[in-house]
């Protein structure tokens, strides 16, 4: 057994000034490498940052990392505490016993605990990599003091181990967290990967064009009238229907039917053999799960139906990817002629024009969990059709109403009073 009851006053405070700093290197090291992001380390270690790798190496068994640093943190307090006795003794005779490890208790804690670790947690990948290279040695020389402690730790720990271990995946939410603060992301690019993230939220209905506004082709209509909407469409596919739509005949796509129309030749004919099947989805359906649904049947529109087979809708694959990456037009409001901004700062806007449309073209916060239209919106907040015009303030938005006719709202003049925030339910006020 050492005797130290010989050693010189200077080689004692030696030796405790080096247990401080090993003990500091132990705490740091502990809190670095515990307090690393997991996600970050790996893609440190797939770029080749070799302290990185060592890191996470010995984050695989975070038990035995942990224990062989409190072995090796415990037996070095422990030994500066019987120098530091030794030293108390002869300066302060019996009384120094006593005194002299609570001095180096409160000076460990301070200079070995708090301020390392305090260092480590605000830098932890300064810390942690380069300790990295001396804590691989380190356990394999306390491999057996730490496996022994793993068993006994294990087995107290066992009434109160949970079933499994921790997912350490990311949730989509704290994915979604992640995106948000990333520094480095453009505007651009944190709202195309939000925008991702957002199509299990969204359902074709909050998107589709509506019933009354789907561009196509009535075969109940005249001839000259059919050939109208084939010569003037502005769309690649038109669905097909008789009956007001109640009879759906397909999809027909213009390419098949342009270089006849061009050269004066009757397609109406042979308009139905010319005809793919339409595709129908439900209401409701998610634009995640619909994306797939796209992609699969090889198709690039799609008509929502309801519950009882009637078209409420339309939806294609444009308007999911304008989800994610925004409108393919250079100028939103400008390129919407249901949206249109005038000098005194107010925009006209049409009743049924979509409220994400709107939102997207003008950068506001209208809510779009209710209502799909303005003029929804505007009813949800009345709770009735007014029988004149009326002006009522939904959060920072001021609404006026220009023209109601029929059972809609068909024209209105919003103000935005402040900059956008979450509309709360229920209206602010009526006039």
């Amino acid at each position: 057994m050492m005797d130290i009851s010989g050693w010189s006053t200077e080689a004692l405070a030696i030796t405790i000034v080096a247990l401080l700093v090993i003990a500091a290197s132990l705490a740091g090291a502990e809190t670095g490498l515990t307090t690393l992001d997991r996600h970050r380390l790996r893609h440190l270690a797939k770029s080749g940052n070799r302290g990185a790798r060592k890191a996470q190496r010995l984050l695989k068994r975070p038990e035995r990392l942990l224990a062989a640093l409190s072995f090796g943190n415990t037996l070095v307090k422990f030994s500066a505490a019987a120098l530091g006795a030794v030293l108390g003794m002869r300066f302060l005779g019996q009384e120094g016993v006593l005194i002299a490890p609570l001095l180096l208790g409160l000076l460990f804690l301070l200079l070995a605990d708090v301020v390392p670790k305090t260092f480590a947690a605000q830098r932890p990948e300064t810390v942690a990599f380069p300790s990295a290279y001396v804590l691989q040695p380190l356990l394999f020389l306390l491999r057996p003091a730490a496996a022994l402690m793993n068993v006994l730790s294990r087995g107290l720990a066992r009434p109160f181990a949970s079933d499994g271990a921790d997912d350490q995946r990311l949730s989509e939410e704290e994915l979604r967290t992640m995106v948000t603060d990333a520094a480095n992301l453009s505007p651009a690019d944190r709202a195309m990967m939000l925008g991702v993230l957002d199509l299990d939220r969204i359902s074709v209905d909050d998107i589709m064009i509506p019933r009354d506004e789907i561009v196509g082709i009535d075969l109940d209509l005249p001839s000259d009238d059919i050939r109208d909407v084939l010569s003037s469409a502005q769309h690649t596919r038109l669905p097909v229907w008789r009956e007001s739509m109640g009879v759906v005949s397909g999809v027909l796509h213009l390419r098949r039917v342009a270089h006849r129309v061009l050269e004066g030749e009757s397609v109406l004919d042979d308009l139905l053999d010319l005809l793919e099947p339409a595709y129908f989805v439900p209401s409701g359906t998610s634009l995640e799960a619909q994306l797939g649904h796209f992609r699969r049947e090889k198709r690039r529109l799609a008509l929502v139906v309801n519950e009882y087979g009637e078209v409420q809708g339309l939806v294609t694959l444009d308007d999911i990817l304008e989800e994610i990456v925004g409108q393919f037009t250079t100028d939103l409001a400008a390129g919407a002629s249901e949206i249109s901004p005038q000098d005194d700062g107010s925009v006209l806007i049409d009743g049924r024009a979509n409220l994400r449309d709107i939102n997207r073209a003008l950068q506001w916060d209208l809510p779009v969990e209710g209502p799909k239209t303005l003029n929804g919106l505007v009813l949800e907040y009345l709770e009735a059709l007014p029988e004149s015009n009326v002006s009522l303030a939904l959060g920072p938005y001021r609404i006026e109403t220009l023209l109601i006719a029929g059972s809609m709202i068909r024209s209105l003049r919003v103000t935005r009073l402040s900059a956008p925030a979450a509309v709360e339910r229920g209206h602010d006020g009526v006039e």
